[in-house]
């Protein structure tokens, strides 16, 4: 069922490329806040803007993985495993980069604020990303049974 796999694989590239695309708004807006008040902090803050681009990297990363499967025999079971491997992947990373961004905007509020948070932030925007690691994860570790 190649209409299972193809949706699987939209879902894939929307989820990560839905939630990084939100998430650099979240940050970006506070990011333009920190440069009206503090513009020597430009560093700083754009590198507190991007953890949450990475989901979209993951969402394509499955879809250059997977796509190659979807061919005209594919087989019911082949199209729902990749169906469940994009509804598996969209979730996390849609809403891991939508946190993401604001925990990364709660961080740049703070340096603007003239705290020294650039670590703390760094590290706190860490935690939603590991999600959208383990649902990439997950989907390579269904990729064996795409075989049988």
């Amino acid at each position: 069922m190649d209409i299972l796999a193809t949706v699987g694989l939209g879902l894939m590239i929307a989820g990560g490329g839905a939630g990084s695309a939100i998430g650099l708004a979240i940050s970006s807006s506070a990011f333009l806040g920190l440069l009206k008040k503090k513009p020597e902090l430009f560093g700083t803050g754009l590198a507190l803007v991007m953890p949450p681009a990475t989901q979209g990297l993951y969402g394509f990363v499955a879809f250059v993985l997977y796509k190659n499967y979807v061919t005209a025999d594919l087989t019911v079971f082949q199209g729902s495993l990749i169906l469940a491997a994009g509804i598996g992947m969209f979730f996390p990373c849609l809403l891991s980069a939508i946190w993401q961004g604001k925990v990364c905007a709660d961080g740049i509020a703070a340096t603007a604020q003239g705290k020294n948070v650039f670590g703390i932030t760094m590290m706190l925007a860490a935690f939603p990303e590991f999600y959208a690691i383990l649902s990439l994860v997950g989907a390579i570790l269904l990729m064996p049974l795409l075989r049988m």
